[in-house]
């Protein structure tokens, strides 16, 4: 056995596979209403913040950021200009500080990470065996990798924890012309830029034990050149000054979450100089994707989900291996396309409530879908015959 590679094979018997497949049915019933929950959540998610940032545009008011206007208080407005603080953030543990909006302390730990590779066959009988290869890699990892969990922890062992966690300071006083910058907008600014250290920057500071300055970061270790298991390397960034567009609530001299009619919140923030519009759109582009991502993600857990509810049949069939991979096969068909209709119909069922004229014509989709699914039934049908 190499320390770094481990094969493994396992069998299972064709009752075990069957009892699995019997338990896998309830666990598919939870994906499918699981999946069902989120393509209709997701719908509704979408339609509120489509109508959140339509009345943003059409509510939003341009200001100039060098004067705050009381006039405009409760209003939703849009400003430019610099982000800009006074304030000299430091870390207090490697005494390193920079005038910035943001200091970041990022950290890195050298560790043992595990890969897997899985190969499975079938036996005649309905068996299976599978044959897994484990290896293992020195890597640098920004989080702790539990080892404990490894197929040989014995022989790659991981420090538990980070000595040293990665951490983000973010000044309090941030000033966009006359107006304050809270937070949860200053947060939001992530052009961040790497601060190279040297020793007279952190004269006045006491290293932990263990930690030395090297190329402009610190490192917790022998040797960076040959890196041991549990050193540590610790790099400094900062999200610098910079030009800003902001649309939010003005209250006072301050800006806050602008809540809409539907219910919905606008606190955008982009870097750079950009046009009320342009930021919204953006938001909207945003809106989409994530749109289409949650609705992948729901279809996906059908397809799974459905594929275990018909799982029992192909592990019967596998007495013969062939016979199960054709059953197998066929089911996987029928679970993608019950998936696309389960998906169609409860995406309309969501429509019907935020989009009815959408929704009609995406019953017409899922008619279409079933019209072609049965007249191909038939046909094998008729062919079988």
């Amino acid at each position: 056995m190499s320390n770094d590679n481990f094969t493994e094979v396992t069998s299972e018997s064709w009752f075990s596979r069957l009892g699995g497949a019997i338990k896998g049915i309830l666990v598919g019933i939870v994906l499918i209403v699981a999946a069902l929950i989120l393509l209709f959540w997701n719908e509704g998610r979408s339609v509120k913040e489509y109508k959140t940032l339509q009345e943003g545009a059409s509510s939003v008011v341009s200001v100039a950021s060098d004067a705050v206007d009381p006039a405009n208080a409760g209003k939703l407005i849009h400003t430019t200009g610099k982000a800009d603080t006074k304030a000299v953030l430091s870390d207090p543990i490697f005494g390193v500080s920079a005038n910035a909006l943001q200091l970041r302390r990022v950290t890195e730990m050298y560790q043992w990470q595990e890969t897997s590779q899985s190969e499975t066959q079938k036996k005649l009988g309905g068996g299976e065996e599978t044959k897994t290869t484990y290896s293992y890699a020195k890597t640098w990892s920004a989080s702790a990798i539990n080892s404990s969990n490894f197929r040989i922890p014995e022989e790659h062992q991981n420090p538990a924890t980070m000595p040293y966690e990665s951490n983000t300071q973010v000044a309090d006083a941030v000033s966009l012309g006359k107006f304050s910058l809270p937070s949860s907008l200053v947060e939001r600014i992530d052009e961040t830029k790497p601060l190279f250290i040297q020793a007279a920057d952190i004269k006045n500071t006491q290293l932990p034990t263990g930690i030395k300055l090297q190329a402009g970061s610190f490192y917790s270790g022998a040797d960076p050149a040959t890196p041991q298991i549990g050193d540590q390397r610790i790099t400094f960034e900062v999200v610098n000054p910079m030009e800003v567009s902001v649309i939010a609530k003005q209250v006072r001299n301050t800006l806050e979450p602008y809540t809409t009619s539907v219910g919905g919140e606008i606190e955008l923030l982009e870097t750079g100089i950009h046009s009320a519009d342009a930021i919204i759109q953006h938001a909207q582009d945003s809106n989409v994707i994530l749109t289409w991502i949650l609705r992948l993600i729901g279809f996906i857990l059908l397809v799974i989900g459905i594929n275990m509810e018909f799982k029992v049949l192909s592990v019967i069939a596998d007495v013969l291996p062939i016979a199960g991979d054709i059953i197998g096969a066929g089911t996987g068909i029928i679970a993608f396309l019950l998936a696309i209709i389960f998906a169609l119909v409860t995406i309309a069922t969501a429509w019907i409530f935020y989009r009815p004229l959408l929704a009609i014509i995406l019953l017409a989709t899922v008619v279409g879908v079933i019209t072609v699914i049965k007249l191909k039934l038939n046909k094998q049908s008729k062919i079988a015959a």
